[in-house]
């Protein structure tokens, strides 16, 4: 039979089964044997031929007939995977019925009414897992986990999904129920030294079999994330649970295909361009599969969120809730991969994707590129979050440097593009993450030399250099809705600076440039929040000042050239008429651009630009739902600090929006932009801790206090002496302020009704750490001066050299401990994690398209 006859054949399938009005016994073989069994269309066929009208037509008018439909196509998987897919007709038949179920599920999820019906027996499913009727007598099984069961048997069908073991063709074919899966590991890696024989028709059904487990998982994209929502995503719970023997096995292959993936593979220039690579879309099914079922607290999270406003639950309550539903077995077992080649293989194998994209060739666009990066950074972020043994294996050598090179590149790349603002979250939030530990900020210490193309200016210095420099140009050439992540920019920087033990010329003047911007009295009397970003820079002077004075002559001979910034931070002035004219000369744009133009650009660079017209939209832009702030949502743990100031007081709003029902009017308006309505505009204070480094180098964490005490600054106190130490002033240990939090619901999330006024500015003012600062220039601006006079200087290198001599010792203030603000998860951002998973999984699944013009509730689709 011709494939046109074929396709015809299938269409009148489709449209007999949207004509019959009376319903079609599920005995009636012949007709249903229509949809799967005469024919050989591709998954794109079946989007084409079976239209959504049609299958929402059959959904209201026949619900019957569909509920028949999905019945008989699991139970054809199900007998196929009791089976072993012998011959080639019954493959065929496989991958027809996979197909029509990946186009027809989507539209069972988003009517609620149709929700369960894949949870509910079905007369004759017995538990073992069989469609027949001599099961009857056991428990029924539902029609989800019968499919889920046959998927998960069917990526272990020897010549179906794996590489058969029987010597010749004459052997018996093997029994899939009886056969040990992990033998049939589809790569070698973790557990598995077998490289199997490449096999792209394997390759390929494994991929379809992927895209329809894929589509079941996807129906938490059709619940609001709302407070009634406490469950786990049932079938993401009951894949990863016990009830699958193939969990290990199949948590191994997905893993191991996707780190031993080499996308450039022997290096033959346009071999990409000449052969399709079917391994590839393997690999990024894979990814999205492990990032999908790596998800511990995936329905919680909205509902803890929401419970967290509640100050009268318990935090027993809250863990209960989270620990509610069965073990992932795939999260149990990435926790428990502790050995060092298996730790190696998955760094080098996620590090080799992600510099993909960075690699230059002589010939232009001579080897692929991959496209799943946002994916690759994802399951980074569930390695690091879900196993330590691997986030301190990640630090221990420079290694972790390949990582951060790809997520400088991506955060400088997508910087003016608003459809790439979820990458700039979890670009930052990964970095903020690392940089919780010692090791990251002494791993930066080391030289960059690999030429990159990004256009930034060059430079000649360390990692460290590369990372500032990035981030000044985040700052200064970003698109506006990048300003919530300044705090978390800052904190990375703050946190790595008492081990920075050289900045370059370039570095020192781009922080230097950041606090001229931040300390304008308009920007500073701006907003509420504004004033802590002047406190994570001097706190950043402050670390490199008093910890690493000797290496860092170029930021002493900055700040020395740029002293009148910080004369006039502290002469600040607070009376209201110079607050309203200060705010009467604000600028349209929120940052200073003076001098934060470069002319020479690293080779190759290309400047960022903003999406064009058209384009999909992944953001995460505030959209008029849902508005929940978050209080409590993390444990802060506040201690004595020299240098912090108000840094530690809420500097904006944790704000999740979420879409919970789309008008008429934006139904009709949405599909060729998505809006994932989850935006992190948090206060750094909201998804971090405190921990003080002790004299042996440990983190100590000291426990919050509640006492409404106000906030107190020990650096910065009003006539303190030069020689006080911090020991003589534990009692002003830093606590949040109860007023403070009580308000800040009503005074940040209606900023028109903020006004500044003299006693706020005071109130902050006074707590400036400029003590350390303002004892170097006293000391050192007099000495460069007279060198300069008695030497008649009018080079910097002198100067520079002079400083790198001279010492401080015994001059400054007693060295304030280090402050170190570690990641800290809560439900706000695990919401948002979700969220922008499923966005981007949205986004990358397009041919076919799973799911367009479906009525996803997750996040908001809208035309641009």
């Amino acid at each position: 039979m011709g494939n046109a006859d074929t396709k015809l054949h299938f269409r009148k399938a489709v449209i007999q089964l949207t004509t019959k009005t009376q319903p079609v016994e599920a005995t009636d073989d012949a007709f249903w044997d229509q949809f799967w069994v005469d024919s050989s269309t591709t998954i794109q066929d079946v989007f084409a031929l079976v239209p959504a009208a049609e299958i929402r037509a059959v959904r209201e008018e026949s619900p019957s007939n569909l509920a028949t439909l999905c019945y008989k196509a699991v139970e054809r998987l199900v007998q196929a995977a009791d089976s072993g897919c012998p011959s080639e007709k019954q493959r065929q038949i496989v991958l027809n019925c996979v197909r029509l179920l990946t186009r027809i599920l989507p539209y069972i999820f988003e009517d609620a009414d149709w929700r369960g019906f894949f949870w509910s027996t079905v007369p004759g499913a017995g538990r073992a897992g069989r469609l027949d009727e001599d099961d009857g007598e056991d428990e029924a099984r539902p029609l989800a986990e019968s499919l889920l069961l046959a998927i998960a048997d069917l990526l272990f069908c020897p010549d179906f999904t794996a590489q058969s073991h029987k010597k010749s063709s004459a052997d018996a074919a093997e029994d899939i129920q009886s056969i040990d899966s992990c033998e049939y590991i589809w790569e070698a890696g973790v557990g598995f030294a077998q490289t199997p024989p490449l096999n792209y028709v394997h390759d390929i059904n494994r991929t379809e079999l992927l895209k329809l487990l894929l589509t079941c998982f996807s129906e938490a994209m059709y619940l609001p994330p709302s407070s009634e929502r406490k469950n786990l995503n049932p079938w993401v719970s009951f894949f990863c649970s016990t009830e699958n023997r193939h969990a290990l096995p199949l948590f191994t292959s997905l893993l191991n295909v996707v780190c031993a993936y080499d996308p450039v593979g022997y290096g033959f220039p346009y071999n990409h361009l000449l052969f399709s690579d079917q391994r590839e879309l393997l690999v990024e099914q894979a990814v999205q599969i492990l990032i999908v079922t790596l998800e511990q607290e995936a329905g919680s999270a909205a509902g803890a969120a929401l419970q967290a406003l509640d100050r009268s639950a318990s935090p027993s309550a809250e863990e209960e809730q989270e620990s509610a539903g069965p073990e992932n077995l795939f999260v149990n077992y990435l926790s428990r991969i502790h050995r060092e080649e298996d730790l190696s293989f998955i760094l080098k194998g996620l590090a080799r994707l992600l510099n993909n994209p960075l690699v230059q060739t002589y010939l232009p666009r001579s080897t692929k590129k991959i496209q799943f990066h946002q994916e690759l950074l994802i399951l980074f972020w569930k390695f690091c979050d879900f196993n330590k043994k691997f986030l301190f294996f990640v630090l221990k050598s420079s290694d972790v440097l390949d990582m951060l090179v790809p997520i400088l590149f991506n955060l400088n790349d997508a910087r003016a593009d608003q459809s790439r603002v979820g990458l700039m979250h979890i670009g930052v939030f990964i970095l903020l993450l690392l940089s919780g530990e010692r090791n990251f900020g002494v791993r930066l210490n080391k030289p960059f030399t690999l030429r990159v193309p990004m256009d930034i200016p060059v430079f000649t210095g360390t990692h460290a250099d590369l990372l500032i420099v990035i981030f000044h140009k985040i700052v200064t050439s970003g698109h506006q809705r990048l300003h919530p992540l300044f705090d978390c920019l800052l904190t990375v920087i703050v946190n790595i600076s008492p081990y920075l033990k050289s900045l370059s010329m370039v570095a020192a003047n781009k922080l230097l440039h950041l606090l001229e911007a931040f300390s304008t009295p308009w920007f500073l009397f701006s907003s509420p929040q504004n004033h802590h970003l002047v406190f994570f820079l001097l706190e950043v002077f402050n670390n490199i000042i008093q910890y690493q004075f000797d290496g860092n002559c170029n930021l002493v001979y900055a700040i020395i050239r740029k002293r009148n910034v910080f004369h006039q931070l502290a002469n600040l002035p607070s009376d209201m008429a110079s607050i309203q004219k200060a705010l009467q000369r604000k600028k349209k744009s929120g940052i200073s651009r003076t001098n934060s133009i470069e002319t020479v650009s690293m080779e190759g660079s290309r400047p960022a630009v903003p999406a064009e017209p058209g384009t999909l939209k992944a953001s995460l832009e505030a959209t008029p739902a849902l508005q929940v702030e978050f209080e409590n949502v993390t444990e802060v743990r506040d201690i004595k600090n020299a240098s912090t100031g108000g840094a530690s007081e809420p500097n904006s709003r944790l704000v999740a929006t979420a879409h919970v029902q789309l008008s008429a009017e934006m139904r009709k308006k949405r599909d060729v932009s998505l809006l994932t309505a989850a935006i992190i505009s948090s206060g750094i204070d909201k998804i971090t801790e405190k921990a003080q480094v002790s004299e042996d180098g440990t983190m100590v964490a000291v426990p919050h206090s509640d006492s409404p005490q106000a906030t107190a600054d020990c650096s910065a106190a009003a006539g303190g002496s030069d020689t006080e130490s911090n020991s003589e002033r534990d009692h002003e240990v830093y606590q949040a302020e109860s007023e403070a939090t009580r308000s800040r619901l009503s005074s940040v999330s209606s900023s028109a009704a903020w006004n500044p006024n003299p006693d706020w500015v005071l109130s902050w003012k006074v707590k400036l750490p400029l003590q350390t600062i303002m004892r170097l220039l006293q000391v050192l601006v007099p000495q460069v001066e007279k060198i300069c006079i008695d030497k008649g200087l009018t080079d910097e290198s002198e100067i520079l050299k002079f400083l790198q001599h001279g010492t401080l010792v015994g001059l400054l203030p007693v060295p304030h401990p280090i402050l170190i603000r570690k990641y800290q998860a809560n439900a706000g951002t695990a919401m948002w994690f979700r969220t922008y998973m499923w966005g981007v999984i949205y986004l990358r699944n397009v041919d076919p398209p799973i799911w367009y013009d479906t009525d996803i509730r997750l996040f908001e689709i809208q035309r641009i």
